[in-house]
């Protein structure tokens, strides 16, 4: 075994070809072996990897999974390998092979044995497991998460700052989290999006020519901010970024690229000389765009002697599903299986598209001809990056020199076929002054080229991915320019807690001004709360899909005329009133399910037959009449839901049997409903049988329900309402602060803070909720509660939270952590020589934000008490009043100096590194039991 150094535990690294070999069982390519070992001997990566497409350059992951592994045993100060791994795709829709392979990667680490692995294999990797191990820390910790964001809606993060993941996500997810406003965080957590998003960082920004801005906004920033002390070494204070691209723009400088090496390998040569054949068709202005491109498909397949593969590349939704219906409508297609894909799909239905994809594009040629029909794909750009499909036939219409770069890279991509062919339809700019939308006038220039290159014998040029560069030409789009990032706009987004209501847009600084669109989040649901009741299950990624906003606000008012509409507030579970023109970009719909406006290939205004309501599986159902008849066609007897709820109108007390009974009847009912078209019939009897034997419950402003199991990673507690305090069982005050203390203490010491740093982040976890000792708030917690047994955490059923509260006498809104402080500032007044100013502001900071308020101010609540609250300060009484409408006017000044002084990504790392300790030891995570943190 080659060895690359030897860690604590005394276990050798792996070579990264063993690593690779162990992870994919096939050798690597020669310049992927090159690149790994080029970033481990110089410790940095080029700024551009220039590799063809189909030649796997979704191996930077592994790369960058295994450099990380070989850096475990460097000092955490000295370790420059980042512990977060960004893939930044600038589409809608993550349509590749990319999250698979990352998921494997994770699945291989974390479990080696459930792999049918050659034993040698199996221990490389444990090896490799066991160091990015020893970064994470943690009892609970993986060797590496996985996490997709997408849909507009953020439903997870890291585990904790040290821990190794790979986040893979759309340009705009990535780019709103890395300017503080993270599209689906709330409000409360998104600083802690901008510290995982801009520190610590690798960002492999897949097809970087799509997002040439982003480039542009990471070194504005740096000269935007100017930090005094940077809390991580230089290279991982700010995000790495790595372009991706086949089509790149930095020849000759620092760019990454194939050698004389790799000519020689013969799959690389096979892949680099597929026979790719295009055929250019001239159309007029008055001809019609999606029946021209049908038409193209029609005369492919004609000729082709057995059942074959075509995808139809678009540029916009509208024209993809129009030429979707017009290739349906082919006679030759009755023996076609046509699928449409757009950006605009949920997880579900893309999925359920993704896999008819690839089953029918990964067979074999022989495979193929046994089967009895043509497979059709219309697509939009979407499928352009990242997407591992093969197909024997492509039509595209007119774009850009880098776009038909990247769909020719979906043809013949393994070199399989002797015959593929191509046909690129031109059609002219409805505008002649602007051109085409996105591409501008470069669709002329492409045409000009395409022209002279046609060979006189046959009408095409072989556009193969080795001489494709040099027939077209280097591109000539432009992506216009983004808006110049000043301090003050900075500052604004900045602060979280208070933004104002007219502050600057995120998206031009990431997108440009000229390639900006404006979307909303769109969710369906059976049951929508009234105005002001929380939205259950909690909105998730995987059943939402984003939507221009001028065409959302368009389709809407043509369907649904003035009918008011609902979206979710700044915390993503309170659920607002309001009307189709008060929704703004960014915003978070929800719709009833029978409001239509979606089918089997997504969003679409002229449907309206029921949508499903992804988010009841595994969650439980609602018990409201209206929701149940939504979700499969049947009216419930309001007897035997109030009967289940344990309701009667002559308010005498049912008994626990009465209630299971009718449950039972309810279920009886539904299991013989006939749920609509997309819920499958054995799946919708599994959903039904797994409600059995469930407890209905009434939650605090939800919906009363049968609750399946709880979700950690959707159901996240509102920090508004301090639900944050709830758990299974009682959690007494003094354990639960020393617990988040230690836990805080080995997440600095595993990214490599400075002790001094370390100590003043452990001392805010001891501190952070002696707040709590409020006797209001701990008889919220336990109405016998006992001042000498301070609780942290309460196992109050949920529906009596707000109830318990009233009793208590705590202010709705009320902040603990605001009493919290004031007890420190108590302490310091009376150690006025205990360390310096930052370091006393920083204590102070960590304590008052770590809900995610007081950026810059913790607003007052009316509270007319007067009270005080006390607690014990290393060993010391101090007490403070417990006034809650009284203002810390000091900080919007203390948050400012540190944001000068640690810079605004370090200081949210700080912050972010105290509450996700406190939310990784409220989940029941605990430090390895073996950790020294001495």
């Amino acid at each position: 075994m080659n060895l690359q150094g030897t860690s604590s535990t005394g276990t050798s690294m792996p070579a990264f070809d063993e690593f690779y070999r162990a992870i994919n069982q096939r050798e690597p390519f020669p310049w992927q072996s090159r690149l790994a070992n080029q970033v481990a001997s110089t410790g940095k990566w080029c700024s551009e990897i220039g590799i063809p497409t189909g030649l796997g350059k979704t191996v930077c992951l592994d790369i960058a999974v295994w450099w990380l592994a070989t850096q475990s045993d460097c000092t955490q100060i000295q370790r420059i390998a980042p512990t977060r791994i960004w893939w930044v795709v600038n589409r809608r829709l993550l349509v590749d092979s990319t999250f698979k392979h990352a998921c494997k990667i994770s699945k291989i680490l974390s479990d080696p044995d459930s792999e049918k692995l050659p034993v040698q294999d199996k221990e490389i990797i444990k090896i490799v497991a066991e160091r990015l191990k020893s970064i994470a820390g943690g009892s609970q910790a993986k060797p590496l998460e996985v996490i997709r964001l997408r849909g507009g809606i953020a439903s997870r993060r890291p585990r904790c700052p040290s821990q190794p993941a790979i986040l893979l996500t759309t340009l705009p997810m990535y780019g709103s989290r890395l300017l503080f406003r993270g599209y689906g965080s709330s409000r409360n957590m998104r600083s802690v999006d901008a510290a995982m998003a801009g520190t610590d960082s690798l960002v492999l920004l897949d097809e970087a020519h799509l997002t040439p801005h982003l480039r542009t906004l990471c070194s504005a920033i740096s000269e935007c901010t100017s930090p005094t002390d940077s809390i991580l070494n230089a290279s991982r204070s700010r995000p790495t970024l790595v372009q991706l691209t086949a089509t790149g723009d930095q020849a000759g400088q620092d760019r990454f690229t194939l050698d004389d090496e790799d000519d020689k390998n013969s799959i690389v040569r096979e892949r680099l000389d597929a026979v790719k054949l295009l055929e250019l068709r001239e159309k007029k202005k008055n001809d019609i765009k999606a029946k021209a491109l049908a038409q193209a498909v029609y005369d492919l397949l004609q000729n082709a002697s057995t059942p074959t593969t075509c995808i139809i590349f678009v540029n916009t939704p509208k024209i993809a599903r129009e030429t979707f219906l017009y290739v349906k409508d082919k006679k030759l297609m009755e023996n076609a299986k046509v699928l449409l894909l757009t950006g605009r799909m949920r997880e579900f239905e893309a999925e359920q598209t993704r896999q008819d994809i690839l089953e029918g594009m990964s067979a074999s040629h022989d495979e193929r001809g046994k089967r009895a029909y043509h497979l059709i794909v219309v697509a939009t750009q979407t499928l352009e990056v990242g997407a591992d499909i093969d197909a024997e036939y492509l039509v595209t219409e007119q774009c850009g020199v880098r776009s038909l770069t990247q769909r020719l890279g979906r043809l013949n991509r393994c070199g399989r076929f002797k015959d593929a062919r191509a046909v690129y339809v031109h059609m002219p700019a409805a505008d002649k002054k602007n051109g085409w939308p996105v591409y501008g006038h470069e669709p002329n220039r492409l045409l000009e080229i395409l022209q002279n290159r046609l060979e006189n014998s046959s009408g095409k040029v072989n556009l193969s991915t080795r001489c494709v560069d040099k027939i077209l030409g280097p591109p000539s789009d432009d992506h216009g320019r983004a808006p110049e990032l000043l301090p003050r706009i900075l500052w604004e987004w900045i602060k979280t807690s208070s933004p104002h209501k007219d502050e600057a847009p995120v998206e031009p600084y990431f997108s440009g001004i000229s390639g900006i669109q404006m979307f909303v989040t769109v969710i369906w649901r059976a049951h929508i709360p009234e105005d002001g009741g929380r939205l259950w299950p909690h909105a998730a990624d995987h059943e939402a899909i984003e939507i221009p906003i001028f065409e959302f606000r368009k389709a809407w008012e043509e369907a649904w005329g003035q009918k008011e509409i609902f979206r979710l507030g700044s915390d993503g579970i309170t659920v607002e009133k309001t009307s189709v023109d008060s929704v703004r970009p960014g915003d978070q719909v929800v719709l009833h399910s029978d409001y239509g406006l979606m089918d089997k290939f997504g969003w679409n205004p002229g449907a309206h037959d029921p949508v499903r309501d992804m988010s009841l599986k595994g969650h439980g159902l609602p018990l409201d009449v209206e929701a149940i008849k939504r979700i499969c066609g049947i009216s419930v007897s309001k007897e035997y839901l109030n009967t289940a709820l344990g309701k009667s109108d002559d308010h005498v007390d049912i008994e626990p049997q009465e209630q299971a009974q009718a449950v039972e009847r309810i279920l009886d009912e539904i299991g013989q409903g006939a749920p609509h078209d997309c819920w499958d019939h054995g799946e919708w009897d599994a959903f039904v049988s797994s409600l059995r034997g469930q407890k209905a419950i009434i939650p605090y402003k939800e919906v009363p329900r049968l609750y399946v199991r709880k979700n950690p990673e959707s159901e996240i507690p509102s920090d508004d309402l301090d639900e944050m305090s709830l758990a299974d069982t009682a959690v007494k005050l003094e354990p639960h602060c020393e617990a988040v203390a230690l836990f805080a203490k080995s997440v600095c010491a595993r990214i490599g803070l400075r002790k001094d740093l370390i100590d003043i982040v452990e001392l805010a976890g001891r501190l952070h909720d002696i707040g709590k000792a409020d006797q209001r708030f701990q008889r919220w917690l336990d109405p016998d509660y006992v001042p000498s047994l301070l609780l942290a955490k309460s196992n109050v059923p949920y529906h009596k939270w707000g109830a318990r509260r009233n009793a208590a006498g705590w202010p709705k809104g009320g902040r603990h952590e605001a009493l919290s402080a004031r007890l420190v500032r108590a302490w310091l007044d009376k150690n006025p020589d205990w360390c310096d100013s930052i370091k006393r502001d920083l204590l102070m900071h960590l304590i008052i934000s770590h809900h995610g308020k007081g950026r810059p101010l913790i607003e007052p609540i009316a509270d007319n008490a007067s009270l005080t609250v006390e607690s014990l300060i290393s060993g010391e009484p101090v007490s403070a009043r417990a006034n809650l409408e009284n203002v810390d006017w000091e900080q919007p000044t203390r948050f400012q100096n540190l944001n000068n002084y640690f810079g605004p990504w370090g200081l949210a790392l700080l912050e972010a590194i105290l509450r996700l300790s406190d939310h990784a030891v409220s989940r029941g995570e605990n430090i390895s039991p073996n950790e020294n943190l001495s």
